[in-house]
């Protein structure tokens, strides 16, 4: 029985150090700090002169945190409109990248004590005095942007500002590009946004007062109050000993609202969200993103296939100098990611020329999508057998009406199912038009998701108008290939 005793009392022992080394390598663990530093200037942000390292004044914070926590702090690259869905996920331990203390989010998740004092305000190219106020610009019904789920997007669509005229930008650097150039008439963000911009991006200016005020905080999840308390306490020293002020102050960001900080500060809580709208409100709201685009894949496959089929014939029947600019074309365009081709077309040639975004995305829809029409062309018409040309030239037919009236009829059976494939892509593909800022339907779910956080509801909303969309394209091939007769199965 002793022994057994001593065996129990070892066990328990062991058991107890093992638990003591867990908890000590738990708290050595570095913590994850998740932010976009894509275009996130100037809270976190890719160093202009050294690409393997990341600057801001968020960056700075990190490493006074560091100091005060006693505890490293590892940076993680994760999507701005992800953040709070990755930290409920644990994906990393908090998240710090000028997130709003915003009711819907108090929801889902626990944030700090602020460690900033925003306030919205308008930027205008320099001389314009249309408007000075929200009120005016909706009035006038000029487009405006702002950044995808930010606070200011929250407001223009309080203020009843929606797409087409709001322009919702998934970096910073677009909107003030385009605010430049003439395709939005203002920008509506946070000042310590303008404070960056406007010193880089010259002839803009702001105008009006500024708006609502809000803050910035670190969020955790619900049950790491702990950790949560220790930053508190960290932000809190660094706050009495005025160590935020050389960080603001160093990126231009200080200004008197900061001493609010210093304060006990009335946070908004989750009892002060809305209550959401109906479903009939989203539904209309995602099916005016539907139309678009329905209209940006049928005007880009319209484009496609009026490119492709020359580009075939090119590559089919032309000289040889002619069937190599084919085959350039051909591997050029689909060897390109169709994304980097509309920030080409966007930025570069479309700032040169004042391009509209639709107008871009179509363009760059038909041109990438050409390429793949043409070697489904060139693919049917070389599968037509070659005695058709022959019959039909013993008959006295020309060419070219043999090819018009004998062989692209049986082209076109063969061509037809996958074209529609093509075509339902076109469907899906053109949600990456949102980076031009085109408000197309998946654009309108994240943004409606991320002002609601209805991500379930909302996405099977809008995965069932792509349904919609897509599956009666493949009941009208089916259909046409059995009027048109034999097709290929």
């Amino acid at each position: 029985m002793r022994a057994t005793m001593n065996r129990s009392y070892c066990s328990g022992v062991a058991l107890l150090l093992a638990l003591v080394g867990m908890t000590a390598r738990a708290a050595d663990r570095p913590l994850l700090w998740a932010a976009d530093e894509s275009g996130g200037a100037p809270y976190v942000f890719q160093d202009p002169n050294n690409a393997e390292q990341i600057v801001g004044f968020e960056v700075d914070l990190r490493d006074a945190l560091q100091r005060e926590l006693g505890r490293r702090i590892e940076f993680k690259h994760y999507d701005f409109k992800s953040l709070i869905p990755g930290l409920e996920r644990g994906d990393f331990d908090f998240a710090m990248n000028g997130l709003e203390v915003l009711p819907e989010y108090e929801k889902e998740v626990l944030f700090s004590r602020p460690y900033y004092v925003y306030k919205l305000q308008l930027a205008v190219r320099k001389g314009e005095r249309r408007f000075t106020t929200l009120a005016e610009l909706k009035s006038l019904r000029m487009p405006v942007g702002t950044l995808s789920g930010s606070a200011a997007e929250r407001s223009l669509m309080r203020a009843g500002v929606e797409p087409p005229a709001l322009h919702s930008y998934d970096d910073q650097t677009g909107m003030y590009i385009d605010l430049s150039n003439g395709r939005v008439d203002a920008v509506y963000i946070d000042l310590p946004v303008h404070a960056y911009y406007l010193k880089r991006v010259p002839g803009l200016e702001l105008v009006g007062r500024a708006g609502e005020k809000g803050y910035y905080a670190i969020a955790f999840r619900k049950s790491d109050t702990a950790l949560a308390d220790q930053f508190n306490a960290a932000l809190g020293r660094l706050i009495d000993h005025d160590e935020l002020r050389p960080i603001y102050q160093k990126w231009d960001v200080w200004n008197d609202d900061q001493r609010e900080l210093s304060h006990p500060v009335d946070l908004p809580s989750s009892a002060d969200a809305a209550q959401g709208e109906s479903a009939g409100y989203y539904l209309g709201y995602l099916l005016k993103g539907a139309w678009v685009t329905i209209q940006l894949s049928v005007l880009g496959m319209l484009l496609a296939v009026a490119l492709g089929m020359p580009i075939a014939l090119m590559r089919l029947y032309g000289p040889a100098p002619v069937r190599w600019l084919a085959v350039v074309y051909v591997e050029f365009f689909r060897g390109i990611p169709v994304l980097l081709l509309l920030f080409f077309l966007y930025f570069v040639l479309g700032s040169a020329l004042h391009v509209d975004a639709f107008t871009t995305a179509v363009v760059g829809f038909g041109l990438n999508y050409a390429a793949y029409e043409a070697e489904i062309y060139r693919a049917a018409i070389g599968a037509v057998p070659l005695g058709q040309w022959e019959a039909a030239a013993s008959l006295g037919m020309s060419r070219a009406l043999t090819f018009r009236r004998v062989i692209l009829p049986q082209a076109l059976r063969i061509i037809l199912p996958p074209m529609t494939s093509d075509f339902v892509a076109l469907f899906k593909d053109t949600s990456v038009v949102s980076v031009i800022a085109v408000a197309e339907l998946t654009k309108r779910y994240q943004t409606a998701a991320q002002s609601s956080l209805k991500y379930v509801e909302l996405g099977l909303m809008t995965a069932a108008l792509y349904l919609i969309m897509s599956v009666p394209l493949g009941i009208l091939s089916r259909w046409l290939e059995k009027r048109w007769g034999k097709g290929v199965s």
